[in-house]
């Protein structure tokens, strides 16, 4: 798209959204032609590393500002709090980064990809997914009109990971806890599966660890056929933010194959 180009930024605000979320919110003259209405949409971090291309890592864009020209990020930081010591090696460039940034340093970023929003002329909705896509699906339930109803599934690592979402009222706050989500187990699969369906066909809206996709997409496709409905292009939207045991690298070339076996 003609709008994306990389951008600099610095830190503006940093604080803990619950006790394994972190707000970062970046600003600078570079977003005074950053579109607006990307919400749910994605930029890339970039970081400088040994190799001649910097690393890049993608994080979904939560708000943004334009008069303000502020474009906040939410980060995922599992056991970052309780490590005294974050570094790339054992967490990631990203979380590293995010954890260690103090106000005023400066990021660059490419970007905005393209929005990843659930058509909202859907009869009903279901939305599944861990933490990572925690921006995602509060973006996608703010961007639902008031008489939406449905279903979302949030998988969160503690109680204390709870906070207000802003969803249409006929849509029911499914909260999963899931201390453990890097080790393979079906708790995000066991919630959604044990919900019952509303009448009429849903558009369905799935991200979160590979795996885990994986094995929701197959029950929502399999639930379709079961009850007799048709699935349209673009009703069930599925993708892994990560994969456990893999860096980001090796999530894309899983998602790469994922989707050349399913095309």
């Amino acid at each position: 798209m003609s709008s994306r180009k990389l951008r600099e930024l610095s830190v503006l605000k940093k604080y803990d959204l619950t006790p394994n979320m972190l707000r970062i919110v970046l600003t600078g003259d570079d977003l005074k032609d950053f579109p607006e209405g990307q919400e749910s949409g994605y930029i890339k971090l970039l970081f400088v590393s040994d190799n001649p291309k910097p690393i890049l890592r993608t994080y979904t864009i939560r708000y943004f500002d334009l008069k303000k020209r502020e474009l906040t990020l939410d980060f995922v930081v599992h056991g970052v709090n309780t490590d005294p010591l974050v570094d790339d090696e054992q967490f990631g460039p990203a979380i590293s980064w995010a954890n260690n940034v103090e106000i005023g340093e400066t990021i660059t970023i490419d970007g905005p990809g393209p929005t990843k929003l659930v058509d909202p002329n859907g009869e009903w909705f279901f939305f599944a997914g861990d933490m990572t896509a925690m921006p995602a699906i509060s973006a996608n339930l703010e961007s639902l009109p008031e008489n939406s109803k449905g279903h979302a599934v949030l998988e969160i690592l503690t109680e204390s990971d709870k906070y207000p979402v802003n969803a249409p009222k006929g849509i029911e706050l499914h909260w999963v806890i899931n201390s453990e989500p890097d080790k393979a187990n079906t708790i995000l699969l066991d919630a959604v599966s044990n919900i019952e369906w509303l009448e009429g066909s849903p558009h369905v809206w799935v991200a979160s660890e590979f795996d885990a996709m994986r094995s929701l997409r197959k029950y929502f496709k399999s639930t379709f056929a079961e009850k007799g409905l048709s699935v349209e292009r673009g009703q069930i939207y599925a993708s892994s933010y990560w994969k456990a045991g893999e860096t980001d690298e090796g999530n894309k070339a899983a998602k790469k194959r994922d989707n050349a076996e399913v095309a």
